[in-house]
């Protein structure tokens, strides 16, 4: 493998994809135009990286709707039935060959990517996230997992507003019983991602907050509450900086060697790099231009 230069941009030309939850998120179109994925898209669009964004489908030729999620995707869902009639079988079939265009359009940009960014909180329910992941890992392509630090520190604040009057603390504490919520300050992901992704691949926030980053994108400095429980709650291990480093030209992603106890360089990765050194990836980058 050629030698890098002290100015080698490990992300040029790369092609990755953002996977993470849009259908339990609490407002899809404030996700769509202010959450981390528009962010993360600008920032790394200025490292030469093509961003293959879930809310920005890729036009398929003549279908130029085909997988699109918005309120129509909401509406269909409120057809689901349970029904054993055959009626309700037929919905359910309809359902199932409508949301397809999705998870066809989906994972075919995962194919089309030489890494994934999955941002995973653990309060958020999100199947086709987990599927991506599974499909790129199959393919041994690296993926780059957030899990940041999840509380409520509203709750927190009712409950002790709450203190003392024992029949609405009682109430509150039923309800938290029934809500799927459970603090993780720490960020620390499901145990069965840490075989499934590598060790080293993992970061409890992107370091948003950090104003370097503001000054170079003003947008950033609307109010976000990415910004605001990073602020609150550092990350150890941000996303950007990683990002940062890699198209500065500094060491190859490590993974730990069990065997010479030590990290040594991460293959997925190598493999990127001899593929964007050889130029291979360029003109499937300019597909990001075209249609499907």
């Amino acid at each position: 493998m050629a030698k890098r230069s002290s100015h080698h941009n490990f992300l040029k030309g790369a092609r990755v994809y953002l996977s993470g939850p849009m259908d339990f998120v609490s407002s899809r179109e404030r996700e769509r135009q202010f959450g981390w994925r528009a962010r993360i898209g600008q920032y790394l669009d200025t490292l030469g990286v093509s961003v293959f964004d879930p809310w920005k489908k890729p036009q398929v030729r003549g279908l130029l709707e085909y997988g699109r999620e918005d309120a129509v995707t909401i509406e269909a869902r409120h057809r689901w039935t349970f029904d054993e009639s055959a009626q309700g079988a037929k919905v359910r079939a309809e359902l199932a060959e409508y949301f397809w265009k999705t998870v066809h359009i989906d994972l075919r940009m995962v194919d089309l990517s030489d890494f994934v960014i999955a941002y995973c909180p653990t309060n958020v329910y999100s199947v086709g996230t987990v599927h991506e992941i599974i499909v790129a890992r199959q393919q041994h392509k690296p993926v780059l997992f957030v899990s940041p630090s999840v509380d409520f520190p509203s709750l927190h604040k009712l409950e002790a507003e709450l203190a003392g009057q024992r029949s609405l603390t009682q109430l509150l504490d039923e309800i938290k019983s029934e809500l799927p919520r459970k603090d993780n300050p720490r960020g620390v992901p499901s145990l069965w991602y840490m075989p499934l992704i590598g060790s080293e691949s993992f970061f409890d926030g992107f370091g948003f907050y950090l104003g370097k980053y503001h000054r170079k994108f003003p947008g950033w400095k609307c109010a976000s509450a990415l910004d605001e429980r990073e602020a609150r709650l550092p990350p150890s291990r941000s996303l950007v900086p990683f990002l940062e480093s890699l198209a500065r030209g500094r060491n190859v992603p490590k993974c730990w060697d069990h065997a010479a106890q030590r990290h040594g360089d991460d293959d997925d990765w190598l493999l990127l790099e001899e593929a964007l050194e050889c130029g291979s990836s360029k003109p499937i980058a300019e597909q990001k231009k075209k249609t499907f």
